[in-house]
């Protein structure tokens, strides 16, 4: 009998902009952006096409709109939306022909219980753009047919619409007892958290297929694992692991119980760069204009992780799953754990381990033709 999963469409980044929060611990994030900025700004003057007929806006209403999927509480999404807005801006001043600057229309997506009012008090006052709210899971449709002319993911995809049923049910090869995510954990439970990854991929591209105008783009910051690296081998899976450990023994500590542990998966799938863009193809809706790794200061040789900000990165991503799993009370105990564990691991010195990594996967919608 498979046991009651956790939604991980209900609980968001820790909100506010408290020490624990997301606002304040998610650099990790804001290195990824500004590791794609670049890139974009490439790639937006490449492939952005004002010209194009079956890309122009609505007659009388010159706005070219953004949505950011996944947007949590901020800073990191403003950031985001900056860099887009500028790149856009960039490429029709570059235009031959004089050509009038759109207006600009931002939404900012996120689980319903994502904590908005501490993104909306946080917003701009630069009056660059309009900005709403659209709550709901991104692996769904969440707004009209040809809404947007482009769409931004960073750093949220690896997180699945649910926990695999199969890594559930004691009665599977998948059951996934006593660990917390796929990591050195059996090839049934990798398969499953693989499958459900693609699941995800193809309702999210479907999904914006639809929300894209004719052509339309799209750029994701997608975290993964390099092709032919396992999970286990690299830091991401290393630290969860190390995390996981900290759960068995409080387990034997008496302060949750073992089923709990048993129970408790993370709803986190890292895929390969080759593995991304094969599903991408599969779904056929979008070309792959541009798949490739970003550089990162943390992964570079001889740079020393900082523990505190590793631990409390990890508390805001985490911090409301494991409160509605194990309840509020083991969250400090738990982390200060995690935090003695983390010193002196090799995840932190020995560069064997440092292997995950952000890509940029550049998309634009393929246009249909009719005969």
């Amino acid at each position: 009998m498979a046991q009651e999963a956790l939604d991980s469409s209900t609980y968001p980044m820790v909100g506010g902009d408290g020490p624990h929060s997301y606002a304040r611990n998610s650099n990790y994030q804001k290195e990824s952006l500004d590791s794609a900025k670049q890139m974009m700004n490439e790639l937006i003057d490449q492939h952005l096409d004002p010209g194009n007929h079956l890309y122009s806006f609505n007659p009388g209403n010159n706005s070219f709109r953004v949505a950011d999927f996944g947007c949590s509480v901020g800073p990191n999404t403003f950031r985001a939306v900056h860099n887009i807005i500028e790149a856009v801006e960039n490429k029709y001043k570059s235009l031959p022909v004089e050509t009038e600057m759109p207006e600009f229309h931002v939404f900012f997506n996120d689980h319903v219980n994502n904590d908005f009012n501490t993104l909306f008090r946080n917003l701009p006052a630069t009056g660059r753009y309009f900005a709403a709210g659209v709550p709901g899971s991104f692996y769904g449709r969440l707004l009209p047919s040809s809404t947007l002319h482009f769409a931004h993911c960073s750093t949220a995809l690896h997180w699945l619409s649910k926990i695999p049923v199969d890594v559930m049910d004691k009665n599977s090869p998948a059951w996934n007892k006593g660990r917390i995510c796929y990591s050195g954990a059996a090839k049934e439970v990798k398969d499953a958290y693989s499958t459900q990854f693609g699941k995800d991929v193809d309702s999210f591209l479907r999904a914006r297929a639809q929300e894209l105008v004719p052509g339309g783009l799209m750029m994701l910051v997608a975290d993964g694992l390099p092709d032919d690296v396992h999970m286990c081998e690299s830091s991401i899976g290393e630290n969860l692991n190390v995390l996981g450990s900290c759960f068995l023994d409080l387990a034997k500590m008496g302060m949750i119980a073992q089923e709990m542990v048993d129970s408790f998966n993370l709803p986190f799938y890292y895929p390969s760069p080759s593995e991304l863009k094969t599903l991408i193809e599969v779904n056929g809706l979008f070309e792959v204009k541009k798949i490739e790794k970003l550089d990162s200061s943390s992964a570079k040789k001889g740079v020393q992780l900082d523990v505190d900000v590793c631990i409390l990165h990890m508390r805001a991503v985490l911090g409301e799953l494991v409160k509605k799993h194990f309840g509020e009370g083991v969250i400090d105990i738990l982390f200060e754990r995690h935090r003695e564990k983390y010193i002196g691991n090799p995840v932190l010195s020995d560069e064997r381990y440092i292997k995950d990594a952000s890509y940029v996967v550049f998309l634009k919608q393929k246009i249909k033709v009719t005969s």
